[in-house]
């Protein structure tokens, strides 16, 4: 007679996988990575090239008790926070009129093709001749960062959907913004959601940098102007404190918004495996 106190093979089975395929794989991951950035810095024993682990901790500990670096992390934030949700704003725009114009479409993949390979860092002369120096010109870069990369991920989304769902829609009466709404979005969501993740990384990658030059010139800044005055002094610890800042936050980001919204919209829609 099986002892009914034993665990079944199916609740081994998913506490197995709750181990395996949970968050232990990355945080051995992150572990292994953090474990040979310190090996090598000690073995390097060069604290100006490249600190150990420890010492760029302390730094970072430093800096959040001396409040320096949330400030500085806040007015990046908020600067990132406004040009990625304008830019997503207008790639939403762009393609619902690509999706529902042939014109549209034309104009969009003309426009994508044009301005995509261009590096939004190379927009900083423009942007400094349009909105001088300070927080629009910031925007204004990372609202081109964001707006291709995000428009031709939901525009490849919207080619991608079977005509027969168009048809199931059109059929149904669903047209214009509804259309879109109710039929496209839901269908490309996967290809979407990719594309958010592209343009929050180009976001990211384009504030650090502009930071950098407008903090040169305006002694004021987020986190990019942090890291610049750390470098000029010499304070690699520092300097890679913030680094270690931007990629903490992207973690964050990751696991708890992308992953979350992941799971909720395409893999419980079986648009996508976990």
């Amino acid at each position: 007679m099986r002892d009914i106190a034993a665990p079944r093979p199916a609740e081994i089975s998913a506490l197995r996988r709750r181990l395996i395929d949970g968050p232990w794989r990355r945080a051995v991951i992150l572990a292994a990575l953090a474990l040979i950035w310190e090996l090598y810095a000690r073995w390097l024993d060069n604290a100006l090239l490249l600190p150990t682990l420890g010492a760029t901790l302390t730094a970072l500990w430093d800096a959040i008790r001396s409040g320096e670096l949330p400030d500085r992390t806040l007015t990046s934030l908020r600067v990132l926070l406004s040009g990625y949700l304008i830019g997503i704003a207008v790639a939403a725009a762009f393609t619902a009129f690509a999706a529902l114009s042939r014109w549209g479409s034309e104009a969009l993949g003309l426009l994508t093709a044009m301005f995509n390979p261009l590096p939004a860092i190379a927009l900083l002369p423009v942007a400094l001749l349009w909105f001088g120096i300070g927080t629009p010109s910031l925007i204004f870069v990372i609202v081109h960062s964001v707006l291709w990369p995000v428009a031709l991920a939901c525009h490849g989304g919207f080619l991608g959907v079977p005509p027969t769902l168009r048809m199931a829609g059109r059929n149904i009466g669903l047209s214009g913004g509804r259309f879109v709404l109710q039929i496209l979005v839901p269908a490309a969501f996967p290809q979407i959601l990719s594309g958010l993740r592209i343009g929050w990384a180009f976001a990211w990658r384009t504030l650090i940098a502009a930071e950098l030059v407008f903090g040169v010139s305006a002694r004021s800044g987020g986190l990019g102007w942090f890291i610049y005055t750390n470098r000029a002094q010499l304070e690699t610890a520092s300097v890679f404190a913030g680094l270690l800042t931007v990629i903490l936050i992207g973690l964050v980001v990751e696991g708890l918004i992308f992953r979350s919204v992941s799971k909720l919209t395409v893999e419980r829609w079986g648009q996508q495996q976990s």
